[in-house]
């Protein structure tokens, strides 16, 4: 699988991001920067990692969603290029108005760092195809703006279309139907305020975040 993780001023899961796709698929993906004008062609997967994007200025995502290279990854996932954001990744992928919605404050105005339950949603996607559809899941969460909004009639209608990815078992930050993922409607865009890439081998204490990057291995091998 050919990748590449962009790294932005603030970006801190840039290079956990890398090794753990690194480790699932056996190919260290790309490193590119921000100011970079274009991403290379024949990628399978894009990955916007998490952090504090220009220290979350303005608005978590928004400056970030302006730089050089994100104009052509939005002309890479029109292409069908798959894009992961996770986290700040989740937030400039809103603010590029590749997917729905937005991430506010925290419920409680608080920092939420720990390992949630998520509840698969939808296992029929390059991302999810390999886990159980119902399933479970235990992944880290480290942010103070995942408070997933969208008015009423935008959550009908990614719910109507199985749009949900993620959905959090417990209340974690006051997400909109407590929605923790969220692709776009063609299904290559993904983004998810947990942090998969934190839960991909034994030592972190569980590999379901592993997955995840498996199901996105598996599928480029079936389109090949």
């Amino acid at each position: 699988m050919k990748s590449a993780v962009i790294t932005f001023p603030g970006s801190n899961c840039d290079r956990d991001l890398a090794v753990a796709i690194e480790r699932v698929t056996g190919h260290a993906p790309l490193r590119l920067w921000h100011g970079d004008q274009s991403v290379p062609d024949g990628l399978d997967l894009i990955a916007v990692p998490g952090g504090f994007s220009y220290g979350d200025y303005l608005r978590s995502g928004a400056m970030a969603a302006r730089s050089p290279i994100i104009a052509s990854v939005v002309e890479a996932a029109t292409r069908g290029v798959a894009v992961l954001g996770i986290c700040n990744g989740f937030q400039i992928l809103t603010e590029a108005g590749l997917l729905p919605g937005t991430l506010m404050r925290n419920a409680g105005i608080r920092f939420v760092c720990r390992t949630v339950p998520l509840r698969v949603e939808n296992t029929a996607t390059i991302f999810t195809h390999g886990y159980a559809p119902g399933e479970t899941i235990n992944i880290p969460v480290a942010h103070h703006d995942g408070n997933y909004f969208a008015d009423e009639t935008t959550l009908d209608q990614i719910e109507a279309e199985g749009r949900v990815a993620f959905r959090y078992a417990d209340a974690v930050n006051g997400s909109a139907r407590d929605i923790a993922g969220v692709l776009n409607v063609k299904g290559n865009v993904l983004g998810m305020m947990p942090h998969p890439e934190r839960m991909t081998e034994p030592l972190h204490g569980g590999t379901d975040g592993a997955r995840l990057f498996e199901s996105l291995a598996q599928s480029v091998l079936e389109r090949a």
